[in-house]
């Protein structure tokens, strides 16, 4: 009877034993797996220059494991949301003062880990091709985002086309102006569609990356925001994510390899001056 009672206590245990082998095993598997897709990191990005940096910096990733998954946006609005819905890690589209305005109107909470560049905008000739012959009652096309239409109609007071509320600052609109001597017709369009409809306006105020979308180089603008201004120093382009997830080593790897010499020294050779990279 003891040799009986021995012989299943052994088995029992060798039972027990080889469970939570299995077990640990498991276990194992899971956390590889985890890991595995935290170095996985998933960026909205618009598809010029954003996307076309990343590339570059995914190069750089892969030497620490990473792997970069982008995914391409056409507007200001989808990549914000689909962060904030948890569908990325990242985005890198936006400036600081769009994301704040950003998170004010959809009530979301998303905050910059890293300023990577920025874009000066530019005035394009449409019909017309040089400021000097802007005819009156000339129609130019602005962005009909709030940051951006500011910033394109200090532009044009630059140029002394027009002369905007000093207190409007960087929240001007068209309401905004004061003087137009020359009657322009301001256009508020959606900024991803500035470039396709030059043939129908005189002029238009286009952002960096829609620019670039439009094959259009910073050496065809008829005007641009000087480096110094207020507006460049303010609009800088920035890696969002969600709130609380500023120190995931992954994101911080992120910015690390779009702030190296390599992206810096790729930013300045391919875009001449239509994208500026921050140190």
């Amino acid at each position: 009877m003891k040799k009986i009672f021995a012989l299943i206590l052994a088995v029992a245990l060798s039972a027990t034993v080889l469970a939570g082998c299995q077990s640990g095993g498991d276990a194992a598997s899971g956390e590889n797996a985890d890991n595995s897709e935290s170095k996985v990191i998933k960026v909205g990005a618009s598809p010029a220059p954003h996307a076309e940096i990343l590339e570059v910096a995914s190069d750089i990733l892969k030497e620490q494991g990473y792997e970069l998954d982008v995914v391409e946006f056409s507007d200001y609005v989808q990549p914000n949301l689909a962060l904030s819905e948890g569908e990325l890690d990242a985005n890198y589209f936006q400036h600081q003062t769009y994301l704040d305005n950003f998170n004010e109107e959809y009530g979301t909470e998303l905050v910059s880990i890293g300023a990577i560049h920025y874009e000066p905008l530019g005035i394009y000739a449409g019909r017309t091709t040089s400021l000097d012959s802007l005819p009156d009652n000339a129609t130019i096309a602005v962005p009909n985002d709030t940051t951006n239409e500011a910033r394109a109609l200090l532009l044009l007071q630059d140029q002394g086309l027009i002369e905007v509320d000093e207190s409007a600052g960087l929240n001007a609109t068209v309401k905004d102006i004061t003087s137009n001597p020359k009657n322009i017709q301001i256009t508020e369009i959606e900024a991803a569609q500035l470039s396709r409809i030059l043939p129908d306006v005189d002029l238009a105020v286009i952002n960096g990356n829609y620019a670039i979308d439009g094959g259009l180089k910073m050496s065809d603008a008829l005007a641009v925001e000087e480096s110094g201004s207020v507006a460049t120093t303010a609009y800088p382009n920035v890696i969002a994510v969600r709130k609380g997830d500023e120190n995931r080593p992954e994101l911080q790897a992120l910015v690390e390899a779009l702030k190296s010499d390599t992206v810096k020294q790729y930013i300045n050779e391919t875009y001449e001056g239509s994208v500026v990279p921050i140190d």
